[in-house]
C-alpha cells in the first residue's frame, strides 16, 4: 500500500488489483478513468496514463506504467501526466517500471499492448472531439513504420507526403490502398497488411475493396492507376527525409549522472558497477536512444519527480529529440535493458519482483548478429503472426532456448543461428543468474515442435505451412485466397494431397518395409524423403504403427504428427 503520507488521486482507487490494462485521460490537470470500451483510443491533444498489470507465475502482480503524450497535447498537460504517474507508482508500492511513451515513437512494449496498431484522432478534452461524420468521408493517407511494432501516423493527403522508402496506406471511402515504397522491407510491408484489415474491419465494417500498389507500378489491373489518379497523376517522388532519421549516432557514449537538488552531476563511473547505485539517491544513466531515470528505494516522491524533471531539463539543453525514451526504475525493481549496461562483477542488480530471477512467461526476441556482437530486439505479447519468414528468432522459456529460423531469413543468418540462440543464452546466464547450460534448440519454420507451439496463445499449423513470403501470406489471408504450402511443411497441412503423395498420381508406388524407413535403419530405402517417411508405409503397416489410417493421421495437429513420427524413430 501507498505511504500514510502520500495523498492518493481518487482516480487511481483499486489500481492494479486485476491483471489488464487500465488507462487515464488527463482532464482538466487531473487524471480521469477512461471507460473500458475507449481503451485503445487516443486523442492527439491529449495526455494518457496507461497501467499494464501482468501476473506473475509466482502469483505476484509486475506493473508498467505508460504516459502517453499527444503531439498537440499541452506541455501543463504533459507535466501532469509525468507527475501523476510518478504518484501511481506509489500506490503499486513503488514496484512499477514507468516509460514516457511520444506520439509516432511509442516504445515497442506500448504499442503491444494495442495490436496491429494505434490511430491517434484529432482533437482532445481541450479543443473538443471529432468524431468522424458518418454522412462525410474524408480520405486519410497514413505512413506504417516498423518491422514488428507498427506506428501509424496521419500525414498530408498529398503525393508530396509519399517516398520510396515508407509503406503508405490510404484509406477512401470505397476502397484502402497500401503503396510500398521501392526500398521498403518485407517485413514492414506485412505488418502494413495488418493495419489495413484493422482499418478495414473498424471504418468499413470489413466490407470495402483492397488494392495493394508497388512503387513504380503503372498497371491498372492492381489499381495503381486510380491510385495515381487521387493524387492527380503519376509524379515523380523522393526519398524519406532525413531529418526523420534517428540522429543519435551508434558510437554514442553513454553516460552517467547523480541527481543532487533537482540538477545533473555527471559521473567519471567506468566501469559501471551495481555499487554505484545508492539507495538514498536519484540517478540518470544516458545510453543516448534512451535514458533512465534510477530511484534508491529511500528516495522520496519529491525526489523521484526532481530526477525526472532533470532527466528532461538535460535532453532540453542538449537539443536532443522530444520523442527521445526516458524509463524510470526503482530500486529492485530494474529492467533488463538497464541491468545490461552494467559490470555485474558475477552479480547483478537486484530485482524483487521477479522481473530477473524468474521467467515471468516465455519471451520472443528478432535476432542478428551486427559486427561481432547480438543485435536482440524483443517483441511484446507476441502471437504467431510475429514469426515473419524473413527473420531469426529466439523462443526463451527459461528452462530451453530455441532458435526459429524463417524460411526466408538471409543465408549468412540462417548459419548463424545456433551461434545466436548460443550468444543469447550466454547473455541470459550473466544477467540474470541462470544455469550456463541451457539448452540450445535449432527449428525451421514449418517443423515447430510442441514445446515451441504451446508457448504460443493459439497456433494453427496450417497458417505455419503456407508458402512464400510474409508480405505474400498476409496478403493471401486478406484477400481471402488460397495459398500454396511449402514443401517442407506439407507434412503437417491437412490437404488431400498429403495423403494422395504416398502413392503418387497413378497409384504405383512401391511400399517399404517400417524398419527399412526408420532414421537409424541399419538397411536405409535408398529415395525416400526424409520429410515423409511415414507415407511410404502400407495401409495396413501404417494403421499398426499410428493406431489410426493415414488419413485421419494428417488430419490431426501438425505437432502431434510429429510426436508420433519421432516416437516411432520416422523424424
Amino acid at each position: 500500500m501507498a505511504s500514510p503520507t502520500v495523498v492518493v488521486d481518487p482516480a487511481f482507487e483499486g489500481a492494479g488489483q486485476t491483471p489488464g490494462l487500465e488507462v487515464w485521460r488527463i482532464e482538466n490537470f487531473q487524471p480521469v478513468r477512461v471507460p473500458e470500451s475507449d481503451v485503445g483510443k487516443f486523442y492527439s491533444g491529449d495526455s494518457y496514463i496507461v497501467l499494464k498489470t501482468t501476473v506473475l507465475k509466482s502469483g505476484a502482480f509486475q506493473y508498467d506504467v505508460h504516459f502517453w503524450l499527444g503531439k498537440a497535447t499541452s506541455q501543463d498537460e504533459a507535466g501532469t501526466a509525468a507527475i501523476k504517474t510518478v504518484e501511481l507508482d506509489t500506490i503499486l508500492e513503488d514496484r512499477a517500471v514507468q516509460y514516457r511513451e511520444v506520439q509516432s515513437h511509442e516504445t515497442d512494449k506500448f504499442l503491444s499492448y494495442f495490436k496491429p496498431c494505434i490511430i491517434p484522432l484529432d482533437g482532445g478534452v481541450a479543443s473538443g472531439f471529432k468524431e468522424v461524420e458518418a454522412e462525410k468521408f474524408e480520405p486519410r493517407l497514413y505512413t506504417c513504420k516498423g518491422r514488428r511494432a507498427v506506428r501509424v501516423t496521419q500525414v498530408p493527403n498529398s503525393v508530396s507526403s509519399l517516398n520510396h522508402d515508407d509503406v503508405f496506406i490510404l484509406d477512401t471511402e470505397s476502397k484502402i490502398y497500401q503503396f510500398n515504397g521501392s526500398t521498403s522491407s518485407i517485413q514492414e510491408r506485412a505488418k502494413a497488411l495488418e493495419v489495413v484489415q484493422y482499418i478495414k474491419d473498424t471504418y468499413h465494417e470489413g466490407t470495402c475493396d483492397v488494392a495493394v500498389i508497388d512503387d513504380g507500378e503503372l498497371d491498372d489491373e492492381t489499381g495503381a492507376g486510380e491510385f495515381w489518379n487521387l493524387f492527380g497523376g503519376l509524379v515523380p517522388i523522393g526519398n524519406r527525409d532525413p531529418a526523420e532519421n534517428d540522429p543519435v549516432s551508434d558510437t554514442f557514449t553513454r553516460k552517467f549522472y547523480v541527481v543532487e537538488e533537482g540538477k545533473v552531476l555527471e559521473l567519471d563511473a567506468t566501469p559501471l558497477t551495481k555499487d554505484l547505485l545508492e539507495s538514498k539517491k536519484c540517478f540518470v544513466l544516458d545510453c543516448g536512444t534512451e535514458v533512465f531515470v534510477w530511484s534508491g528505494r529511500m528516495t522520496s516522491l519529491e525526489e523521484r519527480k526532481a530526477a525526472y524533471a532533470a532527466a528532461e531539463e538535460l535532453l532540453t539543453a542538449q537539443n536532443r529529440p522530444k520523442h527521445t525514451h526516458i524509463t524510470r526504475v526503482i530500486e529492485g525493481s530494474e529492467t533488463s535493458p538497464f541491468r545490461a549496461n552494467f559490470d555485474l562483477g558475477g552479480d547483478s542488480v537486484g530485482s524483487e519482483d521477479g522481473r530477473s530471477k524468474v521467467a515471468v512467461h516465455p519471451r520472443l526476441f528478432a535476432c542478428s548478429i551486427v559486427r561481432g556482437k547480438l543485435e536482440a530486439i524483443e517483441v511484446f505479447n507476441f502471437t504467431q503472426n510475429d514469426l515473419l519468414s524473413e527473420d531469426v528468432m529466439v523462443l526463451d522459456t527459461y528452462d530451453e532456448v530455441f532458435v526459429w529460423i524463417g524460411e526466408n531469413a538471409d543465408v549468412k543468418e540462417k548459419q548463424q543461428a545456433l551461434d545466436m540462440g548460443q550468444k543469447y543464452a550466454e547473455q541470459a546466464a550473466a544477467l540474470e543468474g541462470r544455469p550456463e547450460t541451457t539448452p540450445v534448440q535449432k527449428v525451421t519454420e514449418g517443423n515447430e515442435p510442441f514445446n515451441f507451439c504451446k508457448c504460443f496463445k493459439e497456433w494453427d499449423a496450417e497458417k505455419a505451412s503456407i508458402q512464400g513470403n510474409s508480405f505474400q501470406k498476409r496478403l493471401s489471408a486478406l484477400l481471402g485466397k488460397p495459398a500454396q504450402t511449402s514443401g517442407a511443411s506439407q507434412r503437417g497441412a491437412v490437404t488431400g494431397s498429403a495423403v494422395s503423395a504416398r502413392t503418387g498420381s497413378d497409384g504405383a508406388h512401391e511400399f517399404v518395409s517400417y524398419e527399412r524407413l526408420k532414421t537409424e535403419s541399419e538397411d536405409p530405402a535408398p529415395g525416400v524423403d526424409p520429410a515423409r517417411r511415414e507415407s511410404y508405409l502400407s495401409p495396413e503397416e501404417f494403421k499398426e504403427l499410428f493406431g489410426m489410417d493415414s488419413e485421419q493421421f494428417y488430419k490431426l495437429p501438425k505437432w502431434k504428427q510429429e510426436m508420433q513420427k519421432k516416437a516411432l524413430d520416422l523424424f
